[in-house]
């Protein structure tokens, strides 16, 4: 891992921004250095709280950095490269952990979904349910869509909307994820629609932003407009 491989103390320090006594929170009468310290902490503390990773025990945190720093490194339990092995490791085991963890419930929450009424499996594992039936034309693969549209994990909470953006979005419908690309064939100009889009559909193992790697997708998706593209055309 990149992120993994520039050490976290580094990464700290390349952001560091000095902060004064009075605004550090620390007595008048600090010292510069008390001052300098404390911002070190701060910004170290900040680079880890950005990993995200639960749990992590600070008494510990501050004695691996008072090791390095009281002798040089030589009372330190672990060597540099022996440290990033470590946290690759931990990484690692988290990575694969996740990508289990979306992968087996998003099975299981489609495995019910296909239950419900009014709900569509297609071969490929894609789920989708007319909300409102069009009457205008079906995209075909190569043409251009205009659509509004909200996407929510399992969780229920959103991670993209155009509704939100206030501006439909246009796309070609061969440059998506695969589950609009055929989500998207399958109704009419004027529909609303929800898709239900296993992870081999969506982002896959990538995952990106807010999405985890292997997770399903809920999208709330209406079929505004439909522009015909000649494959003739470059």
């Amino acid at each position: 891992m990149k992120m993994i491989r520039t050490s976290i103390l580094t990464a700290a320090l390349s952001g560091l921004v000095f902060i004064s006594c009075t605004s550090s929170g620390l007595s008048a009468k600090s010292s510069e250095i008390d001052s300098v310290s404390y911002a070190f902490g701060v910004n170290i503390g900040q680079s880890l709280s950005n990993v995200k990773i639960k749990g992590l025990n600070v008494d510990i945190i501050a004695k691996g950095i008072g090791d390095v720093l009281n002798s040089n490194g030589e009372n330190a339990k672990m060597t540099n490269e022996e440290s990033i092995a470590v946290i690759e490791a931990f990484f690692k085991k988290m990575q694969e952990e996740t990508l289990a963890r979306n992968l087996k419930e998003g099975a299981e929450f489609l495995e019910k979904n296909k239950a419900e009424e009014g709900v569509i499996t297609t071969e490929s594992g894609l789920q989708y349910k007319i909300i409102t039936e069009g009457t205008g034309l079906k995209p075909a693969e190569t043409d251009e869509v205009e659509v509004h549209y909200r996407g929510t994990l399992l969780s229920g909470d959103e991670f993209d909307s155009s509704y939100e953006r206030g501006q439909p979005a246009k796309f070609k419908l061969n440059q998506v994820i695969k589950g609009w690309t055929e989500g998207l064939q399958l109704v009419s100009e004027g529909s609303k629609a929800l898709f239900w889009i296993p992870s081999e559909l969506a982002y896959g193992e990538q995952g990106g932003g807010r999405i985890e790697p292997n997770s399903t997708l809920i999208f709330e998706v209406e079929l505004l407009k439909v522009t015909k593209v000649d494959e003739g055309k470059k």
